[in-house]
């Protein structure tokens, strides 16, 4: 069986590496966690990486779950979301708010800002369209508007006969006298024309996001994921329970295994993919490697999160859960389980009970062989 290794590419948020590889060596050598052979820091420029190289015969996931647990491999970190919030006299005071209420609010500010944006747009387009509409009344009456520059005293003169000739505004008669004659006469109306067009659309467009909170909505919505596309990655940390919720099952699928242990005391667990049906005739196919005076003494059915009761010739009982017997190939010894259970001298399994789990009610009956 190959040795496994656990490799870390990326720590949680305010994680120091040091500390943690500290942390991890401190585990090991107290044996809070057992099968780690060895743990090396390859980081280089290309990124981050912790090597954690594991005994043959440890449960990779067992220890990980361990690491996740005993370390900040992973962490978690609370945030206290204070924000200043208007009260209903519209005075602005401090207020913690929950992740909901803290979204809606930020929901409600970017309506605000949409629509501060959108009114400064439309005023724009509007003012610019006005100036469209005189430049192209000017162009249809390119000689007359000539004439009266040329023959007003000054800018004032020129901008109130313009005004009372063809009914301009004063923003409209400026953008006509401010621009130079050579320009003027040079005005493409097919230009000036298809701006205008534009202006029109693109006013009728911010008006109905003005009308419509769907569609201010749908501004919103549309902007951030651009912003999102740009700028967003996956998320590294997730919103749920506390880590201590979670057990170290959870990682740990939940599938059948067999259990075999010998008369002298070694233990390993093989998936069911290490058996198939024997047609006739075959030769079959090696198995468990003892050694001498040594045989297969249980052999079961389990899964990985049942429980395994181990009673003893000193009328005690263990319990240990499936997962954590190291894995093992068809011809693999195993592990002795002097090294899972904290057994007395002399001690020695006399029978294994699997179990699912605790019910009241349910009892175990055993007999010894003798009795009276």
């Amino acid at each position: 069986m190959e040795k496994s290794r656990i490799i870390v590419t990326e720590l949680p948020y305010m994680v120091n590496k040091a500390r943690l590889i500290e942390k991890i060596a401190e585990l090991v050598k107290d044996k809070k966690i057992d099968g780690i052979t060895d743990l090396r820091d390859e980081s280089d420029r290309t990124g981050m990486r912790i090597c954690i190289e594991l005994r043959r015969d440890a449960n990779a996931n067992v220890i990980l779950n361990q690491l996740l647990k005993h370390t900040q491999l992973q962490d978690t970190f609370g945030v206290i979301m204070i924000a200043l919030v208007k009260n209903q006299s519209g005075v602005l005071e401090p207020k913690v708010l929950n992740l909901l209420q803290m979204l809606n609010y930020y929901l409600d500010h970017q309506k605000e800002v949409v629509t501060r944006r959108t009114r400064y747009d439309l005023n724009k387009a509007e003012e610019r369209a006005h100036i469209l509409e005189g430049l192209l009344i000017a162009l249809d009456n390119i000689d007359e508007v000539i004439h009266i520059i040329r023959a007003s005293q000054n800018v004032q003169i020129a901008k109130a006969e313009l005004m009372s000739r063809f009914g301009l505004s004063d923003p409209q008669s400026q953008a006509i006298v401010d621009m130079r004659l050579r320009a003027l006469t040079g005005l493409e109306r097919e230009k000036l024309e298809n701006e205008y067009k534009e202006l029109e659309m693109r006013i009728a467009e911010l008006k109905a996001i003005l009308a419509d909170e769907k569609k201010l909505l749908g501004v919103i919505k549309e902007e951030i994921s651009i912003i999102s596309a740009k700028f967003g990655d996956d998320r590294r940390t997730s919103i749920g329970f506390d880590e201590f919720d979670m057990s170290m099952e959870d990682l740990i699928p939940d599938e059948s295994t067999i259990v075999a242990m010998t008369k002298l005391g070694y233990i390993k667990r093989m998936s069911v993919d290490n058996f198939k049906n024997q047609n006739r005739g075959g030769r079959g196919i090696k198995g468990m490697q003892t050694i001498d005076q040594d045989y297969i003494e249980d052999l079961m059915m389990t899964t990985t999160h049942h429980y395994l009761m181990f009673f003893t010739n000193t009328g005690r009982v263990y319990r240990l859960k499936t997962y954590m017997i190291p894995e093992g190939s068809r011809t693999s010894r195993g592990t002795a389980i002097v090294n899972l259970l904290q057994m007395l001298p002399g001690e020695n399994i006399t029978a294994i009970i699997p179990m699912k789990e605790y019910d009241d009610g349910k009892f175990l009956f055993m007999a010894t062989k003798r009795y009276g």
